[in-house]
């Protein structure tokens, strides 16, 4: 049995710790990310700027459904791997179970709500004809197979903070494998546009949620389940809720300005200009997954050590995922910079008009894209020791803050004012944050300081006692 106390050691360095949870993470948030990339490169190529911008209206649905498991998946990891740290195995075991209860009847809720306001929501911005037609295939798919998607982004978590990191990389790389396969033969093969491509998504999914759930219930699994243990608490569903909240809000943010971004095209530009946003969109997950799983990677450990107490660990756990996060992003920017017209033909290599558009996108939209890594680990330290109120802070001002930009700078600068909207927000917002984490990262390096002397002073005069 592998518990928390053996993979976070003790005698090992936090950098090295970092490295051993965060590349696997790292490496299967990007698998995971093929699922929306692949099916992007199907549906441009095969289906092409309708499909594209119909996946793009049908995004902000997804997202939510999405946002929803990962704030069950990010909670449920978080409170385990505290109780852990507390050295409280039966309440790590209560959570567990609580979350993946949650999860159900969270699918059940979400399933009925897209059966009824699906196609309602695809209309609210501004999806006719064919657009609309596509966009509500997948959406048709996505009502049948939500506790799938809701278990393929929550389940991988819940592995990595068993201590099974490397089985969660895996799982996800079957799924991707899965996804590619089957978007050849249901979208290039059969030509089932949109629902082949839901479909694809949805089978690939049940087999991450699937075999992660039956894991939890081997000999195998640190908090293993059984049908006695199977437990739900309110209290722990609350807790779950508040501190995955901001991650929740985090994808509900994406898929809310997703959404006004395509009601803002079509009103300054026109329906091609929401295919090229669809192409960025794919483009920016690669480094958004970057991000998320140098996040993901270090919740463990900073969970850990602050239910341990241990504050030097946690900002050294901190600050290594700030510099990865930034790095990469800046990287990331230099190089879609260096060749946007190779990114774009990724997609698409046929319609000019659409391969224009991604580029000036990809020049106007993404410029400050390495603030959306600094925003993803601010977040997720908060979460992680326990501050739902500011993690949810981050989230829910980045959305607070762009809608000023998104509507006044279209009005001045027309289309181009829309894909400027996402980098000056971030500029405006990183601030912000970046004040409020370094005041709370002294803040609690004092206190840390202060229990330090006072635990010394205490040693110095017990030692004084006895030798007198």
């Amino acid at each position: 049995m592998q518990d928390m106390q053996q993979m976070v050691k003790p005698t090992e360095s936090i950098t090295r710790q970092f490295w051993r949870y965060t590349l696997p993470t790292i490496a299967a948030m990007l698998v995971n990310g093929l699922y929306q990339v692949v099916d992007g490169i199907f549906i441009g190529r095969y289906v092409g700027a309708q499909g594209l911008a119909a996946i793009n209206v049908a995004w902000p649905i997804i997202g939510t459904v999405l946002g929803i498991g990962l704030m069950i998946g990010v909670g449920t990891g978080a409170l385990c791997s505290v109780s852990k740290g507390e050295g409280d195995h039966n309440k790590a075991q209560r959570i567990l179970s609580t979350g993946f209860i949650f999860l159900l009847i969270a699918s059940i809720a979400a399933s009925l709500i897209l059966f009824r306001f699906g196609h309602d929501l695809l209309v609210l911005q501004g999806a006719t004809g064919e657009v609309l037609a596509l966009g509500h295939q997948y959406i048709s798919v996505l009502a049948f197979a939500v506790i799938f998607a809701f278990g393929s982004i929550a389940v991988p978590f819940l592995l990595r903070n068993d201590g099974r990191p490397n089985f969660a990389t895996g799982l996800m790389v079957l799924g991707a494998i899965a996804n590619i396969a089957l978007d050849y033969v249901l979208i290039a093969w059969f030509q089932w546009e949109l629902m082949g491509a839901a479909i694809a998504t949805a089978i690939s999914q049940s087999l991450v949620t699937l075999i992660g759930l039956g894991y939890f219930f081997t000999n195998k699994a640190d908090l293993r389940l059984t049908r006695k243990t199977l437990s739900f608490s309110l209290a722990h569903c609350r807790g779950i809720a508040w501190i995955g909240l901001s991650s929740f809000f985090m994808y509900a943010y994406g898929s809310f300005m997703v959404a006004l971004h395509n009601v803002q095209f079509i009103k300054y530009g026109e329906v091609t200009m929401v295919g090229a946003y669809a192409i960025l969109g794919y483009i920016v997950t690669v480094y958004y997954l970057v991000a998320e799983g140098v996040a993901g990677g270090m919740q463990p450990l900073v969970s850990y050590n602050h239910g341990a107490g241990n504050q030097s660990n946690i900002r050294k756990a901190l600050k290594l995922g700030m510099v990865v996060s930034v790095v990469v992003g800046v990287l990331f920017v230099i190089l879609v910079n260096i060749a946007p017209y190779q990114f774009a033909s990724i997609f698409n290599s046929e319609d000019s008009a659409l391969i224009d558009h991604t580029v000036l996108g990809l020049r106007l939209h993404l410029f400050a894209m390495f603030l959306d890594g600094f925003l993803v680990v601010a977040a997720a330290y908060y979460q992680s020791v326990g501050k739902g109120s500011k993690s949810l802070f981050v989230t829910i001002g980045n959305m607070l803050v762009q809608l000023p930009f998104l509507f006044l700078l279209p009005m001045w600068f027309g289309a181009e004012g829309v894909w400027l909207a996402l980098p000056l927000s971030n500029i405006a917002l990183s601030s912000v944050v970046g004040i409020m984490l370094y005041r709370d990262i002294k803040q609690l390096d004092a206190l840390h300081l202060a229990k330090h002397a006072e635990h010394g002073a205490n040693a110095s005069e017990a030692r004084a006692e006895t030798v007198a």
